[in-house]
């Protein structure tokens, strides 16, 4: 929930300041910036109470159970301190890339991985602090990454200047980015949700091996999808900015590029899938029954892949160019609107085929709606070219 906080408001900020500095806006794009810090501080420390004061009944709702208790307290115990960091981190992955700095976006991430890789082991087993050591090596690494962040603000390398002033409080601003970001929001924390009900179907159409089958399933796609889902952030950065500078015309040639990346990423994926069920499920269990049983379900998800690409594309144009509404709508779609009934209802009339069957059905209908909308926004963009063409040519 914290990772879908920072993405909200790093997504939601990050479209304010690329069509502010496409508008050259450098002061609404700064502000931007310190609203967005302050939004992370306050949802952080919200949420670091809350889980506080009601973490034993957090706990019992997220599944754990007596046994499971003690070592999930000890967890969160250490881990909830990190969330200032985590999300502070997480949001400002997408800040920066958002001033056209990649590079350095890419570092905030990778560091707080790679120190946890290198942490975990030495909290975990040479320290023997067990599972609170692996609490301590995650927070340590999530400080990691803030540190760079306001390094990276402090050397001069940002756009943004550490000023008193860029951390006045806006409400239009905190409304706007909580607006933009929310679907977002909604897209990532939505993930868990789905796991769960996919849980309790399985668990009552099938049995346990269903259950890790689609936890497999659920796994490839998401492969699958990130390499997509870090084409369409660099695609709002390049879309926000040209759209504040009122360039369509690249704003449409950067959507058709990158609804051919993710294509092509998508397609390769589900050639993978499609004819390499029983290898890639080998990597994920050496039971022959699992694999045996999971090669049909795993065919049926993927069957609409090819074109997840443009879903994905569709809710972060809208985004981009600061229309909430329809990126609501179709980053929820998928998921929420389509996958949560199927999953309830088609099980009813198909039975456990009907639980494989949600996943294509969900992806055909959201494609539709995303389609659709593209194509509409598309129509209005030629107006606009169409419109500035002429002004154009009068000017002459």
């Amino acid at each position: 929930i914290m990772m879908a906080v920072g993405i909200m408001i790093g997504i939601g900020g990050a479209s304010i300041i690329s069509r502010a500095l496409g508008r050259n806006e450098k002061k609404l794009a700064a502000q931007t910036f310190g609203n967005a810090v302050i939004l992370n501080i306050s949802f952080s420390l919200f949420f670091l109470v809350l889980c506080y004061v009601f973490m034993d009944k957090l706990l019992v709702f997220f599944g754990a159970s007596a046994e499971v208790m003690p070592y999930a307290r000890e967890y969160m115990e250490i881990i909830l301190f990190g969330m200032l960091f985590f999300s502070f981190a997480t949001s400002a992955n997408n800040l920066i890339r958002s001033e056209g700095s990649p590079k350095a976006a890419m570092l905030v991430m990778v560091i707080g991985a790679l120190s946890n890789i290198i942490l975990d082991p030495v909290f975990i087993f040479s320290l023997n602090l067990g599972i609170r050591g692996a609490a301590i090596a995650t927070v340590i690494s999530q400080f990691f990454s803030a540190v760079y962040v306001l390094a990276y603000y402090v050397s001069g390398r940002g756009f943004f200047k550490l000023k008193l002033s860029v951390f006045k409080i806006n409400p239009g601003i905190i409304k706007e980015t909580i607006f933009v970001g929310f679907p977002s929001f909604l897209r990532a924390s939505a993930s868990s949700i789905i796991i769960l009900i996919f849980n309790r179907v399985l668990s009552y159409y099938g049995n346990d091996l269903y259950i890790a089958i689609i936890g497999i399933g659920l796994r490839m796609i998401s492969l699958i999808q990130m390499p997509i889902v870090g084409l369409t952030q660099g695609f709002s950065t390049i879309a926000g900015f040209n759209y504040g500078a009122k360039l369509i015309t690249r704003v449409k040639k950067v959507l058709g590029i990158a609804l051919i990346g993710s294509g092509i990423i998508a397609i390769i994926g589900f050639i993978a899938v499609m004819f390499f069920t029983r290898e890639l499920l080998g990597l994920f269990s050496n039971s022959p029954l699992l694999v045996n049983m999971g090669i049909l379900p795993l065919r049926i998800v993927v069957i609409f892949l090819p074109f997840i690409g443009l879903q994905i594309i569709g809710g972060g144009l809208f985004q981009a160019i600061g229309k909430p509404a329809p990126a609501l709508i179709i980053t929820i779609s998928r998921q929420m609107l389509f996958l949560v009934p199927g999953l309830i209802g088609l099980p009813i009339l198909f039975g456990l085929r009907g639980v494989w069957i949600a996943i294509p059905v969900a992806d055909f209908l959201s494609i539709i709606v995303t389609a659709i909308w593209i194509y509409k926004e598309i129509g209005i963009f030629n107006k606009q070219i169409v419109t500035q063409n002429n002004l154009e040519f009068q000017e002459t």
